[in-house]
């Protein structure tokens, strides 16, 4: 018999990590189509037309809603004599005209922007207010040489900072692009000191250098130690009772630091454009956007005469008018004919 679908519009990317064909994870297949996982190539997915297609389509026809594999491992799986591979029991030909489009694709994640933040700034935080504020600080100002001697000397902080949000995450990121250093030295030194301060927290990097901003972010959490002995540090902590925006061996992006400081909290991302940009050698920036097609697709299942007008008055009864053809867009049965299939 011959099954002659017609379809507009459906998407031939996927932006779940996984196939449909498996049991779900316990958290529901992850969501892989922000830009940040599209930098990774393996991300940008890409799908065809395949048996798992077709047999998925016919089981919806003739009403039955389980997932594929759902059906496939059941006891009373309608098309469990035609349904497997490297046989001609089922045919398709895919009539397919594709474009590429830019598409935008809803933020189902709950993800929030690493660059901007919801309501007003409270440049009044205690944190940039207190008496231990230029102190604390000032540590992030020193130069690398001046850092590693405060952090073995406990030499006095007079580094100027402007005591504000935006300036002090506007330092930590300045700290970020220092470039490694060699572990010697007053380095080496610097490494040890810290080992024994903070247990189980390493320093050196697998290369064997040291980059500079684990050494400043390392030296805030020293600071908030040593001047707890002349202030009341109580405010300088979050509420989870760590520095803002840091741990004792890194910086977590002005995200972290920033939603300390405002009134709205994080700003999440509503979505963004699905499309992947790629520098390839000899050819430049190559774009590559959602691919979206509409045409024909023929089946052909390999079933005897009953069968196939059983099949027929089947999808008749179940009814089902339109249908996504993978991914989004619009298909529908323009007509089905019982004829035994060509040899």
């Amino acid at each position: 018999m011959k099954i002659i679908i017609n379809y507009d519009s459906c998407w031939r990317n996927s932006f779940l990590k996984g196939s449909n064909n498996e049991p779900l994870p316990d958290k529901g297949r992850k969501f892989i189509g922000s830009m940040i996982s599209l930098k990774n190539d393996e991300n940008f997915i890409k799908r065809d037309i395949t048996l798992n297609t077709i047999m998925g389509v016919v089981n919806r026809l003739i009403g039955d809603q389980r997932k594929l594999y759902q059906a496939r491992l059941s006891g009373n799986y309608y098309f469990k004599d035609i349904d497997y591979e490297n046989t001609n029991k089922v045919k398709f030909t895919d009539y397919n005209n594709d474009t590429n489009e830019m598409t935008y694709i809803r933020n189902i994640t709950g993800n929030t922007s690493k660059s901007t933040y919801n309501g007003a700034l409270m440049a009044n935080n205690p944190m940039f207010k207190s008496d231990y504020s230029a102190e604390f600080w000032g540590v992030l100002a020193l130069d690398f040489e001046q850092l590693c001697d405060f952090i073995l000397n406990n030499t006095t902080v007079k580094a100027q900072i402007s005591l504000d949000p935006e300036s002090v995450v506007g330092k930590f990121e300045e700290r970020v692009k220092l470039k490694a250093v060699e572990n010697e030295g007053s380095v080496n030194d610097v490494v040890k000191f810290l080992n024994e301060c903070f247990e189980n927290v390493s320093y050196v990097e697998t290369k064997g250098n040291v980059l500079p901003y684990r050494l400043y972010c390392a030296a805030l959490y020293l600071q908030l130690d040593r001047l707890s002995k002349h202030y009341d540090m109580t405010t300088a902590k979050t509420k989870s009772g760590k520095v803002a925006g840091c741990s004792k061996r890194g910086f977590n992006g002005y995200r972290d630091f920033m939603v300390n400081f405002v009134t709205g909290g994080a700003k999440k991302i509503y979505g963004n454009p699905y499309l992947r940009k790629e520098r390839i050698k000899g050819v430049g920036e190559v774009v590559s956007m959602m691919t979206k097609a509409s045409g024909k697709l023929e089946i052909e299942l390999d079933v005897e005469r009953s069968v196939a007008k059983e099949i027929k008055i089947m999808i008749e009864n179940a009814g089902v008018s339109s249908f996504y053809l993978g991914k989004k867009g619009l298909a529908y049965v323009d007509s089905i004919s019982t004829r035994p299939m060509k040899p």
